[in-house]
């Protein structure tokens, strides 16, 4: 047994948290599952991806017993974190949209939030709106698709860049001077994103404020050289492996996790 710090997604998105808490804890073991099996969440009801989110969970303990669990999906978040915090006796920590930070920062006034459907509809997201919304003027757009851009390895192609730009654009010419990614995927976007942008509009994602709780969260391992990654996915290995070394432009391999809700 040894004690890792766990982190799952839906698939790939999650890399973004990853490589952030990487980057903070570099002492750190970490096991990361992609669900590739069950990916995309968002169009998923709440039951399946409460179900999948305790899997996950049970299946990362059981193998490492973890100090530190990372719900680095906000669908996710939204589904099963009061639960997993029930469940588990270490620190869960999820995601939320950084609306705050994105308020406080903007010098205008205008936060656009980039996020998936499901997220833009749940009650965690509601709740945060109806706190910050009399602040400045807030507005949210829904990106169908761009989640399985990423995870079918067509982020890049000029037809999901044309859909891109399709949901940034209108904010650009609303005025946002700020800009939330607010699905865990979007950074991948963020250069395309930067290009369309241009320089003056900030550009918030979660990364690295979920790796500073992290480390807040945690006891910190007392081994000085670089802590290891098991990557794991419920997908197909072969593929998963191949568009994460493309997306983290460094070779992995993910190990097979299997889909089910008990071991076989």
């Amino acid at each position: 047994m040894n004690n890792r710090i766990g982190i799952f997604d839906s698939g790939l998105g999650g890399l973004t948290i990853l490589t952030e808490v990487q980057a903070l804890l570099p002492q750190e073991d970490l096991a990361y599952v992609a669900d590739s099996a069950f990916a995309p969440y968002g169009n998923k009801d709440r039951a399946t991806v409460l179900q999948r989110s305790l899997y996950i969970a049970k299946e990362l303990q059981h193998r490492h017993h973890m100090k530190a669990l990372v719900v680095a999906c906000n669908t996710a978040t939204a589904a099963s974190i009061h639960i997993l915090r029930e469940r588990l006796d270490i620190p869960v920590i999820g995601m939320e949209p950084a609306i705050k930070p994105a308020v406080r920062q903007s010098k205008n006034g205008v936060v656009g939030i980039l996020a998936t459907e499901h997220t833009l509809k749940s009650d965690k997201f509601s709740n945060l709106l109806d706190i910050h919304q009399h602040q400045a003027r807030i507005l949210t757009q829904p990106c169908a698709g761009l989640v399985e851009a990423v995870e079918q390895g067509v982020f890049h192609s000029a037809e999901t860049q044309a859909l891109l730009a399709s949901y940034v654009l209108p904010l650009v010419d609303q005025g946002v001077d700020t800009l939330v990614l607010g699905c865990t995927h979007y950074p991948w976007f963020e250069p395309m994103i930067r290009e369309m942008l241009g320089n003056d509009v900030l550009i918030i994602s979660t990364g690295k404020a979920v790796a500073k709780q992290v480390q807040n969260k945690i006891v910190k391992s007392d081994h000085m050289q670089q802590g290891d990654i098991d990557f794991y996915t419920t997908g197909d290995a072969g593929e998963v492996s191949a568009l994460a070394s493309q997306l983290l432009q460094n070779n992995v391999v993910f190990q097979t996790f299997y889909p089910q809700h008990s071991r076989p």
